[in-house]
């Protein structure tokens, strides 16, 4: 059962980020937009059955819930520490916890190690040393969707889904950095 360690804010006044003390996965992401896409996944399930949930990320030793606008953090937060605290840990193959898998590249580095492209390699690099350890910060991850002539799609996640600052700022500090970097003509579009 992973402890809860803190609570933090977020960027997004909906979105609080759970940091545990034991991890609830191994270096994949999993973003749940309502309770249909958690149909399977038993914390998040157990997350959205409590009301008032509109969203649940969570990887490694974090997990970002995100309310509706008309819930009071005060009154949910208890409530949603419950199952968060009832969640099973994951346990590596020594049985210690501390043995991660080859899965410990996360975000889209893994889809970008099986990809043919160069430039999206490229891409994830950057993405995993400069932008995503401060979205994940922040209670947020982002994940590459697709990179098609010079457009690169991206999905944020967690607290920066509905974040209105990573749909302005981020994404062009995000673009900028991309083609200052590495190919001038990318064009990064959130999707």
């Amino acid at each position: 059962m992973p402890k809860i360690a803190d609570i933090q804010e977020t960027p997004n006044p909906n979105a609080v980020k759970f940091i545990l003390k034991e991890p609830v996965s191994y270096g994949t992401s999993h973003s749940f937009k309502n309770s249909d896409s958690a149909k399977g996944d038993k914390l998040a399930t157990a997350l959205f059955d409590l009301g008032d949930v509109v969203s649940v990320f969570y990887m490694d030793k974090m997990i970002t819930v995100e309310k509706t606008d008309e819930a009071e953090w005060d009154e949910i937060l208890p409530v949603i520490a419950v199952p968060i605290r009832e969640a099973e840990s994951v346990k590596s193959s020594n049985g210690n916890g501390n043995n991660r898998s080859s899965a410990q590249a996360v975000g889209g580095a893994i889809a970008a190690a099986a990809a043919d492209d160069p430039k999206l390699v490229q891409i994830n690099e950057l993405l995993d040393e400069r932008i995503r350890p401060y979205l994940a910060g922040d209670g947020g991850w982002l994940e590459i969707v697709a990179l098609e002539d010079h457009v690169l799609r991206i999905r944020y996640e967690g607290a920066c889904g509905s974040c209105p600052s990573s749909l302005t700022g981020t994404l062009m500090a995000i673009e900028n950095m991309i083609r200052d970097e590495i190919d001038p003509e990318v064009e990064v579009v959130a999707i």
